[in-house]
């Protein structure tokens, strides 16, 4: 993967409007008449334009302005049904696609710029490869392999040639200055082509195909993994990542110290495509930092890992050597995990509960003992009190599918999060397997427009 970053680094856009083999696209036709010389079109609910001709490969630029209530696709390849779509959609993370999506292919779910105001796209095909780019930032860089996996409803979703379409799902979204050069029958560009992935035994790709959100929201950089590596392999995967430093004290990887950081960090991270979220750490960070500062962030989370001890000591409990039982018995130290979980996730402003049901080390192999059907719903009780949504981690394979069925019993919501420690961390495959086992649907997934922390009064102590 890290030459393709490289390659992927190398990567120079091209620009529509300054080469002389661009062609401004002002004939369209819609209903049987022809419009030429428009500057600009707007696309409202079930109307479509259509600029015909056999485009193969090409790059084609223009700006798009959506509004709250309007969405719209751009398709290439197409006769009027068949092809691929490129959506046009802005506004909160909701769970719908957002602008730039590869519809049912490289969906989607955080919006890099707002409604309201106009924006610049750019799509190209180049061989077996699309790229799609939002204002200047690659969203989507998508190889489709010899043998694609396709649904039945997205089976004619393959590269060929064929016409371009505008088409109004909601409202009214404008578009202006389509320019689209034609690049030659055997265009590549080795510079902007990530490895195609094996669809036929690839589990995401099923995922995109039914519109399940695939979402990672607990990503870190740490381990050699950078922004840019986590870019190509988010775009190369298919999965969407939401990248978040940690708040506080005592973890590893990047850690921010105090609200300046905050908004140092947010600025870094804030035009990329990540969803931006930050995990607390310790139990001191809600005192840290100011309640104004953290809401800038898409999401917060923490998780009790780390806990305040029968004797009073602040304790990593995924360190060996900090979990001390001091005489007393592991079942007592359990009560107290419970203790410490209820306390953390009543006082601290958490969207979700990240490595639920971690225990140390050495009871974890009588994780089913530990984990009391008792003990499990005072966890829950407290997280359905406060709308928390409950992580499905596939690093440490927790929670339990017997606690997850519960969660879903109660109408809990899910996030999935790996919580990785380097850039190899998998694809969701715990969460997948969840999936299946557990009855989990897109309607069981949390996103940050379900938020309630920042109307919750939250204690700080």
């Amino acid at each position: 993967m890290r030459n393709y970053i490289i390659t992927l680094l190398a990567l120079i856009m091209m620009s529509c409007n300054a080469t002389d083999r661009a062609k401004k696209l002002d004939k369209w036709i819609s209903g049987g008449v022809t419009a030429t010389g428009q500057s600009e079109i707007s696309v409202c609910k079930g109307e479509s334009f259509t600029a015909e001709g056999e485009y193969k490969n090409f790059t084609l630029c223009g700006e798009a302005y959506t509004t709250k209530e309007s969405e719209a696709s751009l398709m290439f390849h197409t006769d009027g049904n068949c092809g691929y779509e490129v959506l046009f959609h802005n506004g909160a993370i909701d769970g719908t696609r957002k602008s730039g999506s590869l519809a049912a292919v490289r969906n989607l779910y955080r919006s890099l710029v707002a409604d309201s105001c106009w924006f610049n796209f750019e799509i190209s095909v180049r061989g077996k490869n699309i790229s799609v780019a939002i204002n200047g930032m690659e969203v989507v860089c998508y190889t489709e392999p010899a043998n694609p996996y396709r649904t039945e409803e997205y089976k004619s979703c393959l590269l060929g040639s064929g016409n371009i379409m505008l088409k109004g799902k909601e409202g009214c979204t404008k578009f202006r200055n389509i320019y689209i050069t034609a690049l030659d029958d055997d265009a590549r560009n080795e510079n902007d082509t990530l490895p195609a992935v094996d669809e036929q035994n690839d589990a995401i790709i099923r995922l995109q195909q039914q519109n399940f959100p695939v979402i990672d929201y607990h990503v870190h950089l740490k381990g050699g993994l950078t922004k840019e590596q986590a870019h190509a392999m988010s775009m190369n995967y298919g999965i969407n990542y939401g990248v978040a430093p940690n708040a506080g004290e005592g973890g590893v990887g990047r850690m921010l110290a105090d609200d300046k950081e905050v908004y140092e960090y947010y600025d870094e991270v804030k035009l990329l495509p990540f969803f931006c979220g930050v995990q607390g750490e310790g139990r001191k960070w809600t005192r840290t930092f100011s309640q104004e500062a953290l809401s800038i962030f898409d999401y917060l989370f923490t998780d009790a890992m780390t806990i305040i001890d029968h004797k009073n000591r602040n304790s990593r409990i995924y360190r060996a050597e900090e979990v001390h039982y001091d005489g007393i018995t592991k079942e007592k130290y359990m009560d107290r995990i419970v203790e410490q979980t209820v306390k953390i996730l009543t006082n601290e402003p958490a969207d979700f509960f990240a490595n639920p049901t971690y225990i140390p080390e050495d009871m974890n192999m009588d994780y089913e003992k530990y984990w009391t059907d008792e003990r499990i719903n005072k966890v829950l009780d407290v997280m359905q009190r406060y709308n928390i949504a409950l992580e499905i981690n596939p690093r440490y394979k927790i929670p339990s599918f017997k606690i997850i069925g519960m969660a879903k019993e109660r109408g809990l919501k899910f996030v999935f999060g790996t919580n990785n420690v380097d850039a190899d961390f998998g694809k969701l495959e715990y969460c997948i397997e969840a999936i299946e086992k557990c009855g989990i649907t897109a309607d069981d997934i949390w996103f940050p427009s379900m938020s309630v922390r920042r109307s919750r009064t939250v204690i700080l102590e």
